[in-house]
């Protein structure tokens, strides 16, 4: 779902402490998941390194293997081609029900039952439809909607209708941080910041530099070369996701309005929103992930609306109000969490 209209960023590091864990060595983390880069920044010996390493990508293997709709064989994609023996693993049960409870929250804006719309519009990763008449939509909606889909107690998919489509990835990376940093907190790694494909989870301090963990939201005129940012935020046991297409936006020839088109996924159609860009701060990467996703098919007033009904979720909001002209609403507690650059 969210590969139609995401952008995920993250700027410049800083780190945060308070208690200086001495003889504490800072050690980097590197390499490849769920299609992108990550990088992570902790403190201890270094020796334990080969081991940290090992256990992050034997973590992205085991949620790529449940919830990659890449991987041919993976739990997702052998339920996606019909196969009902199929028995989930806990983490796709998890996946799952936060997905549902968002689904409900949002009104359904997100919706993980998206995917075949989406390919539909030209926004996913095969050949888009030539023309999508009310016909072809009407045929396509039925497919839609994740009050279609249930687990049974036996850990099997149950959809209404076999050709539903399920794409988690508008939360599975996301995810995926989140058990990265349960990892690392069991490991006795107390002081961490975790990047991956422009998403973040920070906890507790830089022991080496005695500031916090902070992370930037990037202006959406800056140049991709040469990424700037309009707000840098503390990240201290918080993770933060950004979604945008504002590289891909249209100008309305009446109003001058600049839009991006994303799926609506209520009524099928591809729609203008005047949200450009949405960051969110929560306290999962895999809650921000989504939100931030819903936001930019929400739109303003009607994000506005659920933000001021969530608990513990915090958004940045760039907004078209014109042509060539932007403006901000940010949340009372995003605004809390902002640093003076």
């Amino acid at each position: 779902m969210k590969s139609y209209l995401v952008l995920l960023l993250a700027l410049a590091f800083v780190i945060i402490s308070c208690n200086p864990d001495t003889g504490s060595e800072k050690v980097i983390l590197k390499g490849e998941a769920f299609g992108t880069t990550y990088a992570i920044t902790t403190f201890g010996p270094k020796r334990q390194t080969p081991a940290l390493q090992k256990g992050i990508d034997s973590i992205i293997n085991v949620v790529n293997q449940s919830m990659s709709t890449y991987i041919p064989q993976s739990d997702i994609s052998r339920i996606n081609k019909g196969d009902t023996t199929v028995v989930v693993d806990a983490m796709f049960k998890e996946v799952f029900a936060l997905s549902r409870n968002i689904y409900q929250k949002t009104d359904r804006y997100f919706d993980p039952t998206v995917g075949g719309l989406r390919n539909a519009y030209g926004f996913g990763d095969t050949k888009p439809l030539k023309q999508i008449d009310s016909s072809t939509l009407d045929s396509m909606m039925q497919f839609v909607g994740l009050d279609k889909v249930s687990i049974t107690d036996g850990g099997r998919v149950k959809k209404d209708r076999p050709a539903i489509y399920l794409d988690f990835n508008a939360i599975a990376k996301g995810y995926g941080i989140d058990r990265i940093a349960v990892y690392l907190q069991q490991q006795e790694r107390s002081n961490f910041l975790i990047e991956l494909g422009g998403e973040l989870r920070g906890l507790g301090m830089n022991i080496e530099t005695q500031k916090p963990w902070s992370v930037g939201v990037e202006d959406i005129n800056s140049n991709i070369t040469n990424r700037s940012h309009v707000a840098v935020v503390a990240l201290n046991d918080k993770a933060m996701a950004s979604s945008g297409n504002y590289r891909k936006n249209r100008v309305d020839q009446r109003t001058g309005k600049q839009y991006v088109h994303t799926i609506n996924p209520i009524t099928g159609a591809a729609q203008q929103s005047d949200v450009l860009s949405a960051t969110v701060i929560a306290n999962t990467c895999a809650t921000a992930d989504a939100y931030a996703t819903s936001f930019m098919a929400m739109g303003l007033d009607k994000s506005k609306a659920l933000l001021s009904n969530l608990e513990d979720v915090e958004a940045y909001l760039i907004y078209s109000v014109a042509v060539d002209s932007t403006s901000v609403y940010k949340t009372p507690g995003f605004a809390k969490l902002q640093l003076r650059c």
